[in-house]
């Protein structure tokens, strides 16, 4: 695709207001577009903002460090780059689209509440208010005109933009999903297996490397085993998929998700059907793989994968010698973005959103699938749920992926709303945490947006009804 063609009738630049200066805000400060501007950045502290922006290259002195909304009108009309405290100070410049980086549910939805009621457009950078809110958000600021769209540069944009090109083309999709943002490297001479940073003994996984003509179950499973010292699922991941069947319809296999550690190699033959000696029950399913490698070895790089049936096997023959990854049957091959780019990828949703009035994800997305949170121990009534780190994890607390409904008082409470609220009542380890279990404020942005969205989705009114939680159990089982 010549890419210059989808903006030839842009005659200005888009002018983007970033709320977050973590990681992915800093990516894309870095980033050099020429059809872009980020005019001002907004974080909790200016000063943070301002830090922010001259690491990215801007000069200090161009830079106006804005205490309030007049502060702010003045330096944009000076052609300052802005830095602030509050959207609510830069809310009303001339800006064209809402980059949400911030990471954070409550602050999240009330920026993205902001931007859509000032007939802004929103790129949703922060997963955990898409995996709650994503499809109503969109729909609300469909009605005004705007769009709320994923960001390439991660992962649900990649793999929604991999899964229907798959589709378009007439593949058969299997399994779709992504790796874990960590690989899992072994080295058999020192007999240890290291992954974000923790290194562990494991001898056994010399054993383990080779798939061969094993059985994948039981080969998972040892491996899972071996590495048992090691975290082997992260709430983020469930998160990500989450978001992406917002867009295209794909569904966990099990509401924990497999997530086996596997070879680049092993990928198409782990995700295929039990049929062809794979792990899932059916097709299109959506999972995460921990990459295996040895030191040295190709990365994964977090990056996105589909997996499709080989019905033509003449030509997977001649691809396979091209380089492609077959499964051990040659019934199925995968297909593979080994990157995400962050920030520095994130423009070509910016500029679509801002130019062409469209987003990353579906036109329409809808809730398909809900990131529920689950009780890993006991959990005492009174207990704060702090999400926290990097990846905004609870601890005790993790995650699965449970079909989408409506808000009621036993249902399974999305991930992302239970955070960091106090529990009225103790959970036993391995059950949901469920609405009722939390001490909730009914003014929270995000609370208040996932009504609006259940109104608009489901036939039960919100917060009406019961729910059985015994399905969930045995799935997890």
């Amino acid at each position: 695709m010549f890419r210059h063609a989808n903006y030839a009738g842009a005659n200005r630049k888009v002018v983007v207001c970033l709320v977050g200066s973590g990681a992915f805000g800093r990516s894309l400060l870095a980033s050099r577009v020429p059809l872009m501007h980020v005019a001002m950045a907004v974080d909790v502290d200016a000063r943070r903002a301002a830090a922010a922006l001259c690491a990215a290259g801007a000069e200090e002195d161009r830079i106006t460090v804005c205490e309030n909304a007049e502060d702010a009108r003045a330096a944009f009309a000076a052609g300052s780059l802005i830095a602030a405290g509050d959207l609510a100070d830069v809310i009303d410049l001339p800006f064209d689209i809402l980059v949400e980086a911030t990471g954070s549910p409550e602050a999240g939805a009330r920026h993205a509440e902001m931007a859509i009621a000032a007939g802004r457009h929103v790129a949703l950078v922060t997963k955990e208010v898409d995996s709650v809110v994503g499809p109503g958000l969109a729909r609300r600021a469909a009605a005004a005109g705007a769009v709320v769209t994923p960001v390439d540069g991660d992962q649900p944009s990649l793999l929604i933009d991999l899964v229907t090109w798959a589709e378009v083309l007439g593949f058969e999709v299997v399994a779709a999903g992504k790796s874990s943002e960590y690989d899992f490297v072994f080295d058999p001479a020192a007999g240890t297996l290291t992954s974000n940073g923790a290194t562990v003994s494991a001898a056994k996984f010399a054993a383990l490397l080779d798939l061969g003509d094993r059985d994948v179950a039981e080969l998972v499973a040892a491996r899972a085993q071996a590495a048992a010292a090691l975290p082997q699922r992260a709430v983020p991941d469930l998160c990500e998929l989450a978001v992406v069947s917002h867009s295209v319809d794909l569904e966990p296999d099990r509401p924990d998700l497999h997530c086996p550690i596997a070879r680049i190699s092993e990928v198409p033959t782990f995700f295929s059907t039990l049929r062809e000696g794979g792990l899932l029950s059916g097709e299109r399913r959506m999972d995460v793989f921990h990459c295996l490698r040895l030191p040295g070895e190709v990365s994964f790089a977090g990056g996105v994968f589909v997996v499709i049936r080989c019905r033509d096997e003449a030509s997977w023959d001649m691809l396979a010698g091209k380089g492609h990854i077959l499964s051990r049957t040659g019934e199925t091959a995968m297909i593979y973005l080994p990157r995400h780019l962050l920030g520095l990828e994130a423009a070509t949703s910016i500029l679509d959103a801002a130019l062409l009035g469209r987003s990353s994800g579906a036109p329409e997305p809808r809730p398909r699938f809900d990131l529920v949170a689950v009780a890993e121990r006991d959990l005492e009534q009174g207990r704060v749920l702090v999400a926290s780190g990097h990846h905004h994890a609870i601890e005790d607390v993790t995650a699965a992926l449970l079909p989408a409904a409506a808000l009621a008082a036993e249902r399974p409470a999305p991930f992302y709303l239970a955070a960091d609220r106090r529990l009225v009542r103790p959970v036993r380890a391995g059950e949901p945490i469920r609405l009722a279990d939390l001490d909730l404020d009914r003014n929270s942005p995000l609370f208040i947006a996932r009504l609006e969205q259940d109104a608009w989705f489901f036939t039960s009114p919100p917060l009406a009804g019961n729910t059985n939680t015994t399905a969930f159990r045995e799935r997890s089982a």
